[in-house]
């Protein structure tokens, strides 16, 4: 990062942005079709506007661009995404994310109410309503009872890829998870060296799940994650007996619902739905960007 970088991005002032928040993952999106941000200014422009009490701050930063892509096997691409963390790394997929880019997309007239848009973990179809609906990409890698040790104590893990590397903690009480320590050492665990993963402590709530998620990239407990709401159905709620489409409860208070067809010990179509609402519209200001130069 160079302060020439940083005042290049400060010459966007004037862009518009919105605010949306997928059962309250929250998001900066942007239009870029008229590719006003460049490729290597998009990672720093992420940390600049997710900052939280410095600038308008999100979980993470999306900005959409036209494709001319033909997908073999899904037809043609309506769209693709640049996505980042609120840190500035770049991730594969974010469900909460694509739920709102693919409503955002749609206002814009990026595409229709039905659409295929292009991700670095592969196509993702989605259909925007009154919910947003997506099939995520194939999960793989699943694994159970992996044993480590963190937070001074041996944990059982299950996992399995969603379209991030995602880890499972049963829990009994949500309330009690050791999210942020546990979550944080699990996280950097050298048996995920070197991309790492993201954490979930789950617990049964009746006939849904209750999750908790620490997120790789955030690097602390978000209010909802799509992808790991995801792999805690798959990988739990099976076992507790629940049947697609099964409801997770985020922390924060929203549901989600996963829908999945299992076929032995691989997985069929899956898809996650919920809400992805505006929160607000408004356009770059030098000033959300000053922070970086401190």
């Amino acid at each position: 990062m160079t302060k020439q970088d940083i005042q290049r991005l400060q010459a966007l002032e004037g862009a518009p942005l919105v605010k949306m928040t997928g059962t309250g993952n929250d998001f900066v999106l942007m239009d870029n079709r008229e590719a006003r941000v460049p490729g290597e200014l998009m990672p720093l422009l992420a940390k600049g506007v997710c900052q939280r009490r410095r600038s308008v701050g999100a979980d993470g930063l999306v900005l959409l661009e036209p494709s001319e892509r033909v997908d073999q096997e899904r037809g043609r691409v309506d769209w693709q995404w640049h996505f980042f963390n609120a840190d500035g790394s770049a991730a594969e997929m974010c469900g909460n994310a694509g739920r709102c880019a693919a409503r955002f997309a749609r206002d814009i007239g990026l595409a229709g109410e039905q659409m295929l848009f292009d991700t670095i973990a592969g196509p993702i179809r989605a259909w925007v309503g009154d919910q947003v609906k997506l099939e995520m990409v194939q999960p793989f890698g699943a694994y159970q009872d992996l044993e480590l040790e963190a937070a001074g104590q041996k944990v059982r893990l299950a996992g399995i890829n969603t379209g991030v590397p995602h880890a499972v903690v049963a829990v009994d009480d949500i309330e009690q998870a050791p999210v942020k320590a546990m979550g944080r050492e699990l996280r950097y665990h050298q048996h995920f060296a070197p991309a790492g993963t993201n954490v979930n402590f789950v617990s049964p709530g009746g006939d849904e799940l209750l999750v908790r998620t620490y997120e790789r990239g955030v690097e602390d407990e978000t209010l909802a994650c799509g992808t790991g709401s995801v792999a805690s159905a798959l990988m739990l709620g099976q076992a507790l007996g629940l049947k697609s489409p099964v409801t997770v409860s985020v922390r924060s208070g929203e549901k989600l619902k996963v829908y999945f067809d299992r076929q032995g010990d691989n997985f069929g179509p899956v898809f996650l739905e919920g809400a992805a609402d505006y929160v607000f519209s408004g356009t770059l200001k030098a000033g959300a960007l000053a922070w970086l130069l401190v």
